[in-house]
């Protein structure tokens, strides 16, 4: 920053010189113009022409420093705004930049600078809570507990209205948990603390970050006992559920509960902790009645989906269409999720349009929008949404991975496996390495014929996860089909039997193994069971040509049919049915 300033006061400078310059040029070009080329008297000095502008240098100049300090918070160069605050206080009386220098040099573990920067700032007029939470942070810094001790009992007395705000916000903040936790405990007892909920709260909270449950858990039933406030049941019923007390966490709930039976946080609180016990039911009975919020609906519908509910699910969906306008608009995500649950898609389409760019599920509602496009068929809306997605997130790697894969499978599923190979090229640019990623590309190199590649991608995913099953069995599956290094495929795909003996995919690699090494009887056998086991055409396809190598073409003929009623643009078919009826 300092360069910029100097280059901006040098082009200042050049500016004047250019325009004296100037000036002499149009004076002599007045002179070339008079008659005869007398020379003119030069017009006589004006008093601005006198001025002389002084500039002081960045070392110097306050604003230079401000500036400098704030470019450098922006790069998160802590040190850097340490130090050009630092100089800045020096030349500043505004209290405000040292406070800032003060802060800075804490926060760097500057000591010395962070006790010069306070003691500028008492000069300058701190108020006394400023400076004892300063000289509280800075004797914490430096390992000393009476002067950490001195100043923040110096700070809760000072009658600041955030005094304990502050108090808390000291303490966070300190390199060594078992020193702040110490103070914390013997300074912020019930008889010391104001007749404020949240100030109890707020110190029970910081004692279970601090790593003192005891005394968070004693604090929160102390504020219980005195304030009989909702957050406090709900905070104090968190803590014993954490520490294994569900009897107890589920007590407090329930006394809660009895006081205020519509109290939507507590509910929520209760219901999460049956659903955390395991208790599924109990919760989503809870949540049924009573008044409804945006986050009960959005729990009661993780817990229908749960149990694999449908038809709560579509009572969730009727319920949440005729909510609150505020709620239908903060619930729109889930709206388009319920809506997909119940095969609406268009509707599903209308409610994720109406999701927020700043909703937190604004990445996910676009991505949903490109599948349900892609499955009613407008497979070119579908990419162009994808497209903006990766162009939009492009400074977010995982949104931006998530976008690709989901592209990349879009392309698989039209059977545009070149496409689909370069879209995971794409994400794995994003993040090298990634297992579902290198799984997905090598799938689609075998798919395309490009069977190197695939080879390579699955031999690669081993290494990375030597006991992968899938990636196993992947490889195998490969090398049978393309029929080569058949010891090596069947050694893979026995891995992956015996890690999974009743996957039908798994079975289907068997099964078609059998058939490269010319075992057709254990080859059909194979693939009957996994037929039987689950309906996918390309079993079905490897099933039907085994059978038509045995010379049951009838039952071939039977299977194939049955391929194209599953999937009627199967294209492992259409090959397949080439090969045998040339």
């Amino acid at each position: 920053m300092r360069t910029s300033v100097l280059s901006v006061k040098g082009k200042f400078k050049q500016l004047r010189h250019f325009a004296g310059a100037a000036g002499c040029a149009v004076g002599l070009a007045a002179c070339a113009s008079l008659p005869g080329g007398q020379a003119t008297v030069p017009a006589p000095q004006q008093p601005l022409d006198r001025l002389t502008v002084v500039t002081p240098d960045a070392e110097h100049d306050l604003l230079a420093q401000l500036l400098a300090g704030e470019m450098a918070l922006t790069r998160n160069d802590l040190k850097g705004a340490s130090a050009r605050y630092g100089h800045a206080m020096a030349l500043s009386d505004d209290p405000a930049v040292a406070q800032r220098a003060a802060e800075l040099a804490l926060a760097v573990h500057d000591e010395a600078a962070a006790r010069r920067a306070v003691a500028r700032w008492d000069t300058l007029g701190a108020s006394v809570a400023d400076l004892a939470q300063a000289r509280a942070e800075l004797a914490l810094a430096t390992g000393d507990t009476e002067g950490a001790r001195a100043q923040l009992q110096r700070l809760v007395h000072s009658g600041d209205p955030h005094a304990w705000r502050r108090f808390g916000r000291a303490l966070i903040g300190a390199r060594d948990p078992a020193q702040a936790g110490q103070l914390l405990e013997t300074l912020a007892t019930p008889e010391r603390l104001p007749a404020e909920p949240q100030a109890w709260l707020a110190m029970s909270e910081l004692g279970e970050k601090l790593g003192r449950p005891r005394y968070a858990q004693q604090v929160a039933d102390a504020a219980v006992a005195r304030f009989h406030d909702t957050e406090t049941y709900a905070w104090a019923a968190q803590l014993k559920f954490k520490a294994g007390d569900k009897q107890g966490a589920a007590s407090l709930l329930k006394q809660a509960l009895a006081r205020s039976p519509d109290n939507v946080h507590l509910r929520l609180t209760y219901a999460s902790l049956l659903s955390q016990g395991g208790d599924y039911e109990a919760a989503a009975r809870l949540l049924d009645k009573g008044p409804q919020s945006a986050e009960t609906f959005a729990l009661r519908a993780g817990l229908a989906a749960q149990a694999h509910d449908r038809k709560t699910l579509a009572r969730l969906y009727r319920q949440l269409r005729q909510a609150p306008a505020d709620v239908r608009e903060s619930s729109a995500f889930l709206l388009g999720q319920l809506a997909e649950m119940q095969d609406h898609d268009g509707e599903a389409l209308d409610w994720y349009d109406q999701v927020g760019d700043d909703d937190p599920h604004a990445f996910d509602a676009d991505l949903r929008s490109a599948v349900i496009l892609h499955t009613q068929g407008k497979v070119a809306d579908a990419h162009a949404l994808l497209e903006h997605l990766e162009t939009a997130y492009l400074d977010q790697p995982e949104e931006l991975r998530r976008a690709w894969q989901a592209d990349a499978e879009l392309y698989m599923r039209e059977g545009d496996y070149a496409q689909a190979a370069k879209a995971y090229d794409h994400a794995l640019q994003v993040l090298p390495d990634e297992p579902g990623l290198l799984y997905g590309r090598g799938l689609a190199y075998a798919e395309a014929g490009q069977i190197d590649q695939a080879v390579s991608d699955f031999r690669h995913l081993l290494r990375l996860k030597p006991n992968d099953v899938d990636a196993s069995n992947a490889l195998g599956y490969t090398l049978a089909d393309a029929g080569r290094d058949l010891p090596e495929a069947k050694k893979l795909i026995e891995v992956a039997r015996t890690a999974k003996p009743h996957d039908p995919a798994i079975a289907d690699s068997w099964g078609w193994l059998q058939y490269r090494l010319g075992h057709l009887d254990e080859a059909a056998r194979t693939l009957r069971q996994a037929w039987s086991a689950a309906k996918d055409a390309d079993v079905g396809v490897h099933l039907g040509e085994v059978l038509w190598k045995l010379g049951k073409r009838s039952d071939a003929q039977h299977v194939f049919e049955q391929v194209r009623k599953l999937d009627p643009r199967n294209a492992n078919l259409r090959d397949t049915l080439k090969r045998l009826e040339p």
